[in-house]
């Protein structure tokens, strides 16, 4: 939450569309991917600067343009000039704390997505925000870091595999929301693996750890459900079809897209409910752990106050005693001692206190 406050006080007191970088990853310079393409010819460069964008703007082809590292605030400005981009939307873009959306300029689309990525080796994750304009004649996309998301898309043109070559641009941007969604499940099966091994530690013996752990993995529900519960009325604006820009048949595959994100969030919602339900189930076996100590320490303390009665009434020094010079006296007391020790065993053990 405190992270949360810097980024917002990056922009305090600024005037409506003033561009501010509010992240944390500095790109030097912002990598550039230009995909030309139709169903017969398909192009791919990587471009030094934005003014060489330019020229895709009014080509009859499909253009995608994929940025990588957006903390050029100059560089982010002379694409939003040449593709008429409003400022409104450049400063979303750069405000990497948005939730995703979904805005209608009328001439495009600005959509934002929020995608996951699952450390292996530490098992936290991290959410990235995916900026996608959709217009008449291209998609761009923007992103924060690591571009290799997409990659599979790129495969698929390059390819030609499937129809993505001979459709429109609406048909990419729903590959890329696609890919997106789909990445939410790739996450979604690592956690059903590490709530699996939670579960046996819980049913086993717990520790802090297993406590750290469960608080560890809320948090991360409550990223993807933050991430989740918006794209799923971005999708449902985009199946539809509030704007021409959408196809009537791209309209059933974002359909599809709608029915994956209904099933990753129920999906979020029973891992949430899951780990609220570990979270009493580490606190009752932490009590009943702490009550199993005290039944046996109550017990022995039970069972040695008698004994100490009898050894202390022995114990006590005065001159005229009975039993005090009798021969077998000493061992006496002592059979006695273990007499009563058996018999208050026996007695716990009949109620079931043992």
């Amino acid at each position: 939450m405190p992270r949360t406050f810097r980024k917002r006080t990056k922009k305090a007191g600024l005037p409506p569309g003033t561009l501010v970088y509010t992240g944390e990853k500095v790109h030097e310079p912002a990598s550039i991917t230009v995909i030309d393409y139709d169903d017969k010819n398909f192009d791919e460069r990587e471009l030094s600067c934005f003014d060489e964008c330019l020229v895709f703007r009014d080509k009859p082809s499909v253009t995608w343009i994929n940025v990588c590292g957006i903390s050029q605030v100059a560089n982010l400005e002379k694409l939003g000039e040449c593709f008429n981009l409003h400022p409104l939307v450049l400063e979303d873009i750069l405000n990497i704390d948005q939730r995703p959306k979904i805005e209608d300029y009328e001439d495009y689309l600005y959509i934002v997505l929020k995608t996951i990525q699952h450390d292996e080796q530490t098992d936290d994750i991290t959410a990235n925000q995916i900026s996608i304009i959709l217009g008449r004649n291209y998609v761009i996309s923007f992103q924060e870091g690591d571009g290799s998301i997409f990659a599979p898309i790129r495969e698929r043109l390059v390819a030609a595999k499937g129809r993505i070559r001979k459709a429109g641009p609406d048909y990419l941007a729903y590959s890329l929301i696609d890919l997106v969604v789909d990445h939410y499940f790739v996450v979604l099966e690592a956690f059903a693996e590490n709530i699996e091994l939670l579960e046996d530690d819980l049913v086993g013996r717990p520790t802090p750890t297993t406590l750290h752990d469960v608080h560890r993995f809320k948090n991360d529900m409550i990223i993807l459900r933050k991430s989740l519960w918006p794209l799923r009325e971005v999708i449902a604006r985009l199946e539809r079809r509030e704007s021409p820009l959408i196809e009537d048949p791209t309209s059933v595959y974002f359909k599809d897209v709608y029915d994956h994100t209904i099933i990753a969030i129920d999906t979020v919602e029973t891992y949430r409910d899951i780990l609220s339900g570990m979270l009493d189930i580490y606190l009752s076996s932490v009590s009943h752990r702490l009550n199993e100590v005290m039944k046996v320490l109550t017990i022995i303390a039970t069972i040695f106050m008698p004994l100490t009665f009898i050894v202390g009434l022995y114990g006590m020094n005065f001159k005229h005693m009975p039993e005090l010079e009798w021969r077998y006296g000493y061992f006496s007391v002592l059979g006695f001692i273990v007499l009563v020790a058996v018999a208050m065993l026996a007695i716990f053990r009949k109620k079931r206190w043992l």
